[in-house]
C-alpha cells in the first residue's frame, strides 16, 4: 500500500491586502489541472471566486516551488500549475 500524497488535489493559502487596505484570506485550489482562486475577509464571510493579480499568481508559483524539494508536489504537477497562468 502506497502512502504517496493524492495526485492533483492541492490547496494553497495565504493572507493578502488589497489596494484599499482590506485584508483577505486567499485560497488557491489546484485540482484536475485547473486553478481556482477564492477569497474571504473574515471567519463569518463566504468564499468568493475571483480573478487573481499577477502578484497573486507569483505567490502561488513560489509556494508551489517550495513544495517540490519536499516531494509534496511532483515536477509534472508543478509544470501543469504554471501552465494555467494567463500570459
Amino acid at each position: 500500500m502506497s502512502l504517496s500524497p493524492p495526485a492533483m488535489g492541492m490547496e494553497f493559502g495565504w493572507w493578502d491586502k488589497d489596494e484599499d487596505g482590506v485584508k483577505w484570506q486567499i485560497n488557491a485550489r489546484f485540482h484536475g489541472g485547473h486553478v481556482v482562486f477564492s477569497r474571504k475577509t473574515g471567519h463569518n464571510s463566504s468564499w468568493e471566486d475571483f480573478a487573481p493579480t499577477d502578484e497573486q499568481w507569483d505567490r502561488l508559483v513560489s509556494e508551489a516551488e517550495r513544495r517540490l524539494p519536499r516531494r509534496l508536489m511532483s515536477t509534472k504537477e508543478f509544470n501543469l500549475l504554471k501552465g494555467q497562468r494567463p500570459t
